[in-house]
């Protein structure tokens, strides 16, 4: 395979995994896997939460991709999927955990219109507490705020979120 066509294979599936979590964020986190993701849409107490199992559920194609293309001859095409998983889960990682949650310390503030777009739509996405009502399920492509917030709205009162300061416990 040429280097281009892996190139294109591994962009694909960076792009691919939006789609993919989209629908997994969708239909499974918030359907039957909410007994695993509702400790995302609470107060954290320590390092870790029940919903950080997903990180490690969906790391495992990409590992087993990476795995088959290079120690088990799948071929190349295989380590470029793998590789787009795993590009896919690091960029993730730093917009959703690090940048909008803020698991890791830092001063970094969104001032691009596509940052602060996707940063306010994952918090107009936790300003419900149910898994029900919800709106934004992506991530690296998001509805405008004002689309959400029209949306939310239309939802016939689902349960908000108390501000930070009115947080009990």
């Amino acid at each position: 395979m040429t280097a281009l066509l892996l190139a294109l294979i591994f962009l694909a599936t960076v792009a691919a995994m939006e789609g993919f979590a989209y629908v997994m964020h969708r239909w499974v986190m918030h359907g039957p896997g909410w007994f695993l993701h509702a400790s995302h849409h609470r107060s954290r107490h320590g390092i870790w939460e029940a919903n950080d199992l997903y990180f490690v559920i969906f790391a495992m194609p990409s590992i087993l991709l990476l795995l088959g293309g290079v120690q088990w001859h799948w071929g190349d095409w295989a380590t470029a999927m793998g590789a787009g998983i795993a590009a896919y889960g690091a960029i993730y990682l730093g917009f959703h955990d690090i940048i909008v949650h803020r698991r890791v310390g830092h001063r970094y503030v969104p001032r691009s219109t596509y940052m602060k777009r996707i940063v306010q739509a994952h918090r107009l996405h936790h300003a419900v507490e149910s898994k029900e009502h919800c709106v934004s399920f992506g991530f690296l492509v998001a509805p405008r705020p004002e689309d959400l917030k029209r949306r939310l709205g239309e939802k016939g009162k689902p349960v908000l979120r108390a501000a930070k300061g009115d947080r009990q416990g």
